[in-house]
């Protein structure tokens, strides 16, 4: 589905309005932060070698500060340089004729650039403290939290960017201009709610009690645009696959209204609750129940659109994008119904958000792969290893979830390893050993994806390539 109409009219744009550069500066920002992740994940693990600290000079509690540095870089970065490569994107199809603000473009992916090198360099140092806190750990430095200030900063300018050049309105660029700016919205509601919880504290002893109350509204708030990006991502790719809207205009706003609704009333919260409050803390988690209605809803309308379309034909399993967004779906609702088991103390929790991440990520490979490489001219050969390196990733993903379910069951605790785990039933032991299994298989698809990906953005674009 190489020439399909999306990926000839957002390849036009950009190359019209000379962005593919950014986009494919933003493209190597998230393959790369990938990248880092293994290799802090790869470190994490030799360093917990008996011995090993007697023979390589470890800097000072690098297991948690190369925690931290594994999450933030596989979840927030990732996530984030995806929403910089979207809306760069869709500012190019939207667009007037000259963009305004363009220098914000390069000065953004740079910031960016600049964000990760400080986000990176504490975890090498003997200096800072790990703050093991929920969806934006952080390890107590200056350098860090200057890094978080100026990656939020290059995405400001993007969004500024794409705010001045929101004009076009035909049929094929209003679904994406919308999506768009319900992104932008969400990211900015995170932002206030940032904001708002850290007023209160200035001045106090900055320790992972301090990051867990500043950090958790913004960060649930945060799950709505990872969401958003993957029911964007799905939109995306059934476009491509049907070359046509997969879905009705009605219901893709009714869809982006669910997903803005709850960001637009978290920030208010602050003025009610007391910053210190349990209630504020309570009402943030239960927020996320709101999830659900837009996921399922979009599910539902793809699901009907693709049988219709395929009617008494063979489904293209061949194709990068329609596997991806199988696969993306099957995961998803596999981590949703795993949700409804959670209670917090076990692994079954984990089994459950890491289904729902693997979905987003399934689709975010599938976005590369089928859409970004193609748009800036740098296409990937049909080949089975694409195909290959998506089935290992999503088993892979499915096995690992389904074991931590399985063990959590039979009481496998959280945030526990080795014999602490004091594990004792055999279906904790099997639950576990199908996770080790399962995420050693998604692992070898993750690699070949970065390194897939990594060859085709840092080669010569192909000029003919239309």
């Amino acid at each position: 589905m190489q020439n399909s109409e999306p990926i000839a009219a957002f390849a036009n744009a950009v190359e019209s309005h000379n962005l593919a550069g950014e986009l494919r500066g933003w493209a190597l920002l998230g393959i790369g932060s990938l990248a880092l992740a293994g290799v802090f994940a790869l470190l994490l693990a030799i360093s917990r070698i008996p011995g090993i600290e007697q023979s390589f000079p470890w800097p000072l509690d690098f297991f948690h500060k190369g925690l931290v540095i594994h999450v933030i870089f596989s979840f927030v970065v990732w996530f984030l340089a995806v929403f910089g490569m979207f809306i760069t994107a869709v500012t190019a199809l939207c667009g007037t004729a000259v963009l305004r603000l363009k220098f914000t473009g390069t000065l953004s992916v740079w910031a960016a650039v600049i964000s990760v090198l400080l986000l990176a360099i504490p975890a090498l140092m003997d200096r800072g403290e790990a703050s093991l806190n929920n969806y934006v750990p952080v390890i107590i430095d200056p350098l860090y939290y200057a890094g978080l200030i100026i990656f939020a900063g290059a995405l400001i300018l993007i969004i500024a960017r794409f705010i001045a050049n929101a004009r076009k309105h035909d049929a094929m660029a209003t679904p994406y201009t919308e999506m768009a700016s319900a992104g932008c919205f969400i990211l900015i509601s995170a932002l206030i709610c940032f904001l708002l919880a850290y007023a209160p504290r200035v001045g106090d002893v900055i320790d992972s009690r301090f990051n867990e109350d500043v950090f958790w509204g913004g960060g649930h708030t945060l799950q709505y645009l990872n969401t958003m990006l993957m029911l964007s991502g799905w939109y995306l790719l059934a476009h491509q696959i049907m070359a046509k809207p997969p879905v009705s205009r009605k219901v893709m706003r009714i869809v982006l209204m669910l997903c803005v609704a709850p960001p637009f009333a978290m920030p208010f919260l602050y003025g009610i609750y007391d910053p210190d409050a349990g209630e504020l803390v309570t009402i943030f988690t239960d927020l996320q129940y709101f999830l659900a209605p837009p996921v399922v809803i979009m599910s539902l309308a793809l699901i009907s659109a693709l049988r219709k379309h395929f009617s008494g034909q063979n489904l293209p399993f061949s194709d990068i994008g329609f596997l991806c967004l199988v696969l993306s779906l099957m995961t998803f609702a596999i981590g949703g119904f795993l949700g409804l088991f959670v209670d917090g103390s076990d692994t079954r929790t984990p089994a459950h958000y890491h289904a729902v991440i693997a979905a987003v990520n399934i689709v975010f490979m599938g976005l590369f792969l089928n859409f970004v490489l193609p748009v800036i001219k740098r296409p990937i050969e049909p080949g089975r290893s694409k195909r290959v390196l998506i089935w290992l990733y999503a088993v892979g993903q499915m096995i690992a979830s389904v074991g931590l379910f399985l063990a959590g069951g039979y009481g496998a605790p959280r945030k526990t390893a080795g014999d602490e785990q004091g594990l004792e039933a055999l279906g904790a032991k099997i639950g576990l050993y199908m996770n080790g299994v399962g995420a050693a298989i998604a692992v070898i698809g993750g690699i070949m994806f970065i390194w897939i990906c990594a060859k085709a953005l840092l080669k010569k674009k192909s000029p003919d390539y239309a």
